[in-house]
């Protein structure tokens, strides 16, 4: 079944299960608010923010909607990092297109001049630093994170000439207690470790997305307390529930989703015992 025919078929704005989501659709983790505020307040001095957590957990969602969140902020520029595993080389191209640099690879020199001075000039008129957020930071080489380290340092590293938020997995902050890249992770200054959610939560999240695509009652209450208790805490793994029951429930021509179809769809059958 297509997309429109499911969203008309339970009167969906779109549809709230599914990877690519409006920005009013983002739910806020626990703990994004306040980090949210706190990185507003540190655009304004610049270094290293971190974003770590599981996979599963929300961590790329949260930055999509800090990206939405400090694109408001007047005249500052926020750029989104796509190809975080690049060599030193692509690194610098990937940063000269964000910031509307023209950079030849081949003399790096040259590379890191311009960057800082776009970034000063940045800086002495809007008074704020620019914003680089990446995504998947893991992927990330120690040689390209250090020269980010050095580029955004100015002035025998009493100023920051941008901001960069870092966002990846368990493995981000192990890295961080190497000797290469020990001087980076004492630098950061505000981190947001996301964890595996609490049943209630994840009941606050389900009903939250109903909400905003504009079918409260697609999903019997009963059914969304019984997916938030066997998700193990993890948004990815009850999305993909709420996704599977929601294609199920569609080809069925079912007026809501409950529970009957939840057991029909993630019960195993039972084996036929085997004849003596």
């Amino acid at each position: 079944m297509n997309d429109k025919t499911l969203l008309a078929l339970y009167g969906l704005k779109y549809n709230p299960f599914a990877p690519a989501l409006p920005l009013e659709a983002l739910w806020p983790l626990p703990g994004a608010e306040h980090f949210a505020r706190r990185l507003e307040g540190l655009v304004s001095h610049g270094g290293f923010a971190l974003i770590t957590g599981d996979p599963g957990c929300g961590k790329s969602k949260i930055l999509q909607w800090l990206a939405a969140r400090l694109g408001q902020l007047p005249d500052l520029t926020v750029g989104v990092m796509e190809r975080p595993q690049s060599r030193i080389a692509d690194f610098y191209r990937e940063l000269g297109d964000l910031f509307g640099v023209q950079l030849n690879p081949a003399n790096r020199y040259g590379g890191f001049k311009a960057l800082r001075a776009r970034w000063r000039a940045h800086c002495e008129t809007t008074l704020l630093r620019p914003v680089l957020l990446i995504d998947e930071a893991q992927e990330v080489s120690a040689e390209c994170l250090t020269e980010l380290r050095l580029l955004q340092s100015a002035s025998f590293d009493s100023q920051s000439l941008l901001f960069t938020v870092l966002c990846g997995d368990a493995r981000l902050p192990n890295s961080f207690r190497t000797p290469e890249l020990l001087p980076l992770g004492s630098r950061i200054r505000a981190r947001l470790e996301l964890s595996a959610l609490s049943p209630q939560e994840l009941t606050a999240y389900l009903d939250f997305m109903l909400q905003k695509a504009g079918a409260p009652q697609l999903i019997a209450q009963e059914l969304i307390q019984t997916l938030a208790t066997h998700a193990h805490g993890n948004l990815r793994v009850l999305t993909h529930m709420a996704t599977e029951l929601l294609s199920a429930a569609a080809e069925r021509n079912l007026p809501r989703i409950d529970e009957p179809l939840y057991f029909d769809l993630f019960t195993p059958p039972l084996r036929q015992s085997r004849r003596s």
